[in-house]
């Protein structure tokens, strides 16, 4: 098995070191003050604006949505391995640098999601906000009465009626739905108790302010 990092990869991971040292690790302090004062203000939730001024750098760069490979954007041709030294660069201030390339979670994993599946619609409305970078998701499967690594212990309800879906359970730890630029949570939940074991769970696109939603905490 080969593991020969690309000549383009090699490239972003160069641009990836730089934009880290002149712009992300000076950035650390600044960042630190501004999310204290948030706190302070009683706005834990709210991004620094440092972050939005690394994104405009990191746009400007091309150092924009390289998790998404395959995607039709020529600056998405970056695979996974191309992809895992940029992830590991980023690490190295985790509170700052994914989200200011826009490769953060749960948004990259739920971008996947919409980009593989999501009708031309979806895409529009969710996925390419996310992709500018403009709004945040969430990603609602755990649940707090069961082990729900494990998928098929989900006890959350998706039965359709009419042409509307209706969802009874409870998730927690759903990473996101705090923050205040989040706009639609993707939520896995049973929609057929009698399939096989492993088919009964669908996921469902859920925004926020949909009637019955309640976040508690």
């Amino acid at each position: 098995m080969e593991f020969e990092l690309s000549a383009r990869a090699r490239e972003y991971i160069a641009c990836m070191q730089d934009f880290m040292r002149n712009h992300v690790y000076p950035a650390e302090p600044v960042y630190a003050a501004q999310r204290a004062a948030l706190i302070s203000q009683g706005a834990p939730n709210q991004l620094p604006e440092i972050v939005e001024d690394l994104k405009r750098v990191a746009r400007a760069q091309g150092l924009w949505n390289l998790f998404l490979p395959g995607a039709k954007d020529p600056v998405h041709q970056l695979d996974v391995l191309d992809y895992a030294p940029i992830a590991e660069l980023s690490g190295r201030s985790y509170e700052i640098a994914p989200e200011a390339i826009n490769c953060s979670a749960p948004d990259t994993g739920n971008m996947e999601l919409l980009e593989m599946f999501g009708t031309p619609a979806q895409k529009s409305r969710w996925l390419e906000p996310l992709l500018n970078g403009e709004t945040r998701s969430a990603f609602a499967m755990t649940e707090p009465d069961v082990a729900s690594s494990d998928a098929t212990n989900i006890s959350t309800r998706i039965e359709r009626d009419g042409d509307e879906y209706v969802i009874n359970g409870r998730k927690w730890w759903t990473t996101g739905v705090l923050d205040p630029r989040c706009e639609v949570l993707i939520v896995m939940g049973k929609t057929d108790a009698g399939a096989e074991v492993h088919k009964q769970q669908s996921m469902v696109l859920v925004p926020m302010g949909t009637p019955g939603l309640k976040v508690v905490r």
